[in-house]
């Protein structure tokens, strides 16, 4: 894969289904595609059959599929303009044996995902509403619409008052709308069903469709808080009341035929904030309940805090549930068997879909399951499974991957396991370049630290791979996928045993004979950034270069610019500011004798562009040869989600570094 060849990277998600596909029934996923000279992300809705994927709606910003009860519509969102020139995702509706789609909201930021009532009668969708002035929005009792750089100044008394990639929070709170798409001549909806003092999120329709069950901070966001609760939502006044206090988060929920509420949720009840797995829950909510935590239903975890991670759903299928869950660089398809009352361990798990994948999204009708899987070879496909029969393999229905593979081809990924310094096993991968080698090395560190590495499609292994560099990834301790101990383990701890982890995966690497140990550059955003940053200044006899990107080197600041900073550097390093020192790479900015590139995006709120700034100016004050890249105009996300040209063009920085300190060819 070559750094243009981002353009080919078709990724599929959203699946929906009504029957099977294969026999000529209705199945529907986004496929997104990076569009270079457009600088911008085409996506579109398109059907699946058994020969694949057409596209089936006319626009090329169109998404979030979502297929009614009966089968006969299909819910989705198309990004159109508004009077004022504004662009925002609305709810479209059209039916599914063909028609013109309706766009039947007209809301001011857009809406979220569509989820259908029970009688496909009325879809529900969460949106964002300005306060009058704000984010293109009328002045009260006045036409003018103030730039953006022209409103009034925000006055902000809580902590938690914005969040990389989405902006201030207070100024735009989040509300339900539900619109009734029966009438074809009504007026798109401009208005929320809620008026809450707080933002809502993740409906789900009740049975009878008298109500929804909605996520909300506890206490309706009274203070700032980590814990959120279930709130029912009455269908035609909007009132709220609660129905399940938590024993920490709360998000995406679905009823059982004997009206259990399942949902994902991590537990806070030890005071954790961070490294703390999802399970599956269940609770009875009743309808009519008061917002008195003694009149909610209380909760039953029905997956074990110590072994299971659940990442995405719940499905029903029959009474049984069916969750994604991480386990080892996968993220596979389990059953939660139905009559389950107390934690059940991973191997407990039926696996529905499973092997080296990471299913993206699920959608189950009848014994029907329809996935989005990224695989070794693919950054995502579509796959059908019967679920009727135990064990029955995948039936893949794309092959998005084609123009990747007609490209320049995909390189090969091989499973590795190290042990380190303290006994502890390390399990990761090699994507491996052309050729016999012996190849120059990246090590390259995922962010988190409770991400993970998976066996998936990396673009950006596969583009080093192709310029010739063996790269090595992989999940040290910090981690998610390796149980509850292994994801806790660097909580107070950042810099030791995970250090470890990342030298010892390296060295297991290292004795491949294709590899070359004496030719080896580091690299990682994040917290892959600050692991970049601490090895350099530590281990950096064993590097040529280093490349840290958007990193976290300095635990004070971080503390009090980051989004998250006001809990998580406490929850990970302590509130101690000599020990936020001690565990902060710009402390040891001086020992870096190595090249070293500080790369940051000018909009990054989760580590803000100081961390990049302080440990650049710290490097070149101590006369290390060091190079400061900034993009403007992005966040966090750039490297997965940022401007395809961005996107490229970091590419080419990577290997231009690359080529100067490490270069694939070695000079005689």
């Amino acid at each position: 894969m070559l750094s243009n060849h981002i353009a080919h990277l078709h990724v599929p998600s959203s699946p929906t289904l009504s029957g099977d596909p294969r026999d000529g029934r209705t199945a529907f996923v986004t496929v997104s595609r990076p569009d270079l000279d457009q600088d911008a992300y085409r996506t579109t809705i398109e059907r699946v059959t058994a020969d694949g994927t057409a596209r089936w709606t006319a626009g090329d910003h169109d998404s979030a599929p979502t297929l009614s009860p009966d089968g006969r519509s299909l819910a989705f969102l198309r990004v159109v303009a508004d009077e004022h020139g504004g662009r925002n995702a609305q709810l479209a509706v059209a039916p599914v044996d063909g028609g013109e789609a309706r766009v039947v909201t007209a809301l001011p930021l857009g809406a979220g995902a569509p989820v259908w009532s029970p009688d496909s009668t009325r879809v529900a969708v969460t949106a964002r509403f300005p306060e009058p002035g704000r984010y293109g929005s009328a002045l009260p009792e006045s036409d003018r619409r103030p730039a953006a750089d022209a409103e009034a100044p925000r006055l902000i008394t809580r902590l938690d008052f914005h969040v990389d990639g989405t902006g201030y929070l207070g100024d735009r709170l989040q509300q339900l709308v539900v619109v009734d798409v029966t009438d074809r001549d009504a007026a798109p909806v401009t208005t929320a069903l809620t008026s809450a003092p707080c933002s809502l999120g993740s409906p789900t329709w009740y049975p009878d469709g008298t109500a929804l069950v909605v996520t909300a901070p506890r206490d309706l966001g009274a203070v700032e808080t980590h814990d959120e609760d279930l709130y029912r939502v009455d269908a035609t006044d909007g009132t709220l009341a609660l129905v399940v206090r938590t024993e920490g988060s709360a998000g995406a929920s679905v009823f059982g035929p004997d009206g259990t509420l399942y949902y994902v949720g991590a537990s806070h009840a030890e005071g954790r904030l961070v490294a703390e797995p999802e399970g599956l829950w269940a609770a009875r909510p009743e309808a009519g309940e008061t917002t008195a935590p003694t009149g909610s239903a209380a909760p039953v975890r029905l997956t074990a805090r110590e072994t299971v991670d659940v990442d995405g759903g719940p499905e029903l299928h029959g009474e049984d549930v069916l969750v994604t869950v991480l386990d080892r660089g996968t993220a596979t398809v389990r059953r939660v068997p139905a009559g389950t009352t107390t934690p059940l361990q991973l191997d407990a798990l039926p696996t529905v879909l499973g092997g080296h994948v990471v299913v993206s999204g699920f959608a189950v009708d009848g014994d029907l399951l329809l996935a989005t899987v990224g695989t070794p070879s693919s950054p995502g496909e579509v796959a059908l499974v019967d679920l009727s029969a135990d064990g029955a393999e995948p039936t893949t229905l794309t092959d998005l991957a084609a123009p990747l593979r007609d490209a320049d081809g995909v390189r090969r990924i091989e499973e590795l396991s190290g042990t380190s310094a303290d006994g502890t096993p390390v399990h990761g991968w090699v994507v491996l370049p052309e050729g016999d080698g012996p190849h120059p090395v990246l090590r390259v560190v995922h962010g988190g630290p409770f991400g993970q590495d998976t066996w998936a499609f990396f673009d950006e292994a596969q583009v080093y791979a192709s310029a010739g560099y063996a790269v090595v990834i992989g999940n040290p301790r910090g981690s998610g996928g390796y149980g509850l101990e292994h994801g806790r383990a660097v909580i107070g701890a950042m810099g030791t045993v995970d250090v470890d982890d990342v030298l010892a995966l390296l060295d297991a690497a290292l004795e491949r004979p294709d590899l070359d140990a004496a030719r080896v550059g580091i690299m990682g955003g994040s917290y892959g950034g600050f692991m970049t940053s601490w090895v350099a200044a530590h281990h950096g006899e064993r590097f040529a270069a280093a490349w840290s990107e958007r990193a976290v080197n300095a635990w004070d600041s971080f503390a009090g610019s980051s989004d998250i900073g006001w809990f998580f550097a406490d929850a990970y390093v302590g509130a101690d500011p000599e020990e936020q020192r001690r565990r902060s790479p710009l402390t040891y900015a001086g020992q870096v004798t190595i090249p070293f590139m500080v790369a940051h995006s000018e909009e990054d709120w989760r580590c803000p562009i100081e961390q990049g700034h302080r440990q650049f100016v710290a490097l070149k004050r101590a006369g290390v040869d060091a190079s400061f890249l900034v993009f403007p105009g992005e966040g966090h996300e750039l490297s997965r989600s940022g401007r395809p040209q961005h996107r490229v063009q970091r590419f080419e920085h990577v290997l231009a570094w690359w080529a100067k300190h490490l270069p694939v060819t070695t000079v005689a």
